[in-house]
């Protein structure tokens, strides 16, 4: 997998950050699945560390995604 510009790696970290903004103005569903897409991204693109430091955020990540699927539609 080739490696993730600058450019790249600073829209996934402001996903991330977005997704925690949005989680705290009560959008929770959409800021769980910022906060997924942005640590699989980065998780996805860091293929020269070991495989614990790639493979758990990225588990992190799909579980994240799986319970943002899963919540009620009112929250």
């Amino acid at each position: 997998m080739r490696e993730i510009s600058s450019l790249q790696l600073r829209i996934a970290y402001a996903l991330i950050a977005l997704g925690v903004v949005m989680g705290i103005a009560s959008f929770v569903r959409t800021g769980a699945l910022l906060i997924a897409a942005g640590t699989a991204v980065i998780s996805l693109a860091r293929s020269g560390k070991g495989r614990f430091e790639r493979y758990l955020p990225l588990t992190i990540a799909v579980v994240l995604f799986g319970l943002a699927i899963a919540l009620p539609k009112g929250l």
